[in-house]
């Protein structure tokens, strides 16, 4: 069966996906490219493949065909993919020596950015902020390229966190341009956590007020300061060395 209206209550409610109410709602997500479907195929999250009716890809899961105008309805892309999926949310848990902390971030291109950098700088876990941009947002899955579906994701209260972490022996470090210490300098505690801040504001002062010690970057000073997934990204390499 091939799905040929975009007023099928099925395809409705897939499109539904691209709402975050919808999202949370049902605990799924909407995803498209042959690239990022593997990914999640390969993770274990993968609920359904869709396929446009003339694609040749396959994989041994739920399928469903649609037609070219249902293809177009359902896309975000200007040139919309033949194959596309919907995934299971993975709920994460905090584990392992290196935490990356985000609060407040906001352009979904920035948080996809973090993740990739994060799975090659060996983060264990990331921890995203109640505020910070919604993780499932179409833009934040195409700029991780499938890296979403392969690194351990925590959102929560970091007023809360953040104690608990300290309790559990982490020492953690927040970024602050003004007056901090060179991130070449820190000591690699065994449990370390990094808090990077909001692109317009930076850290929240009560998140500030919950580290140990301040860290930056040294850089010439002629520039204020860097995109917040360049500097993210920086300072995973340094700690990882």
């Amino acid at each position: 069966m091939v799905y040929t209206s975009i007023n099928n209550e099925k395809i409705k409610n897939i499109k539904k996906l691209q709402t975050k109410k919808y999202r949370d709602l049902e605990n799924k997500f909407f995803i498209e490219s042959e690239h990022l479907v593997e990914e999640a195929y390969n993770s274990g999250v993968l609920e359904t493949l869709i396929i446009s009716e003339n694609s040749k890809f396959k994989l041994d899961i739920n399928t469903i065909e649609v037609s070219e105008t249902v293809k177009k309805y359902l896309s975000e892309l200007e040139s919309p993919k033949d194959v596309m999926g919907i995934c299971i949310k993975k709920e994460g848990k905090i584990k392992g020596n290196r935490i990356l902390i985000l609060d407040g971030i906001q352009d979904p291109g920035n948080l996809g950015t973090i993740i990739r950098s994060s799975v090659a700088f060996n983060i264990d876990t990331i921890i995203l902020s109640n505020d910070t941009v919604d993780l499932y947002n179409s833009k934040v899955v195409r700029s991780s390229q499938g890296m979403l579906f392969k690194t351990n994701i925590v959102k929560g209260n970091l007023l809360e966190i953040i104690p608990s972490l300290k309790e559990q022996g982490y020492k953690v470090y927040a970024t602050n341009v003004e007056d901090g210490n060179d991130i070449k300098d820190i000591d690699k505690n065994e449990k370390m956590a990094i808090i990077m801040g909001n692109e317009g504001n930076g850290v929240k002062q009560e998140i500030f007020d919950l580290s140990d010690k301040y860290i930056y970057i040294k850089m010439n000073e002629n520039c204020e300061s860097l995109n917040v997934a360049v500097a993210t990204s920086i300072i995973l390499y340094e700690i990882n060395k």
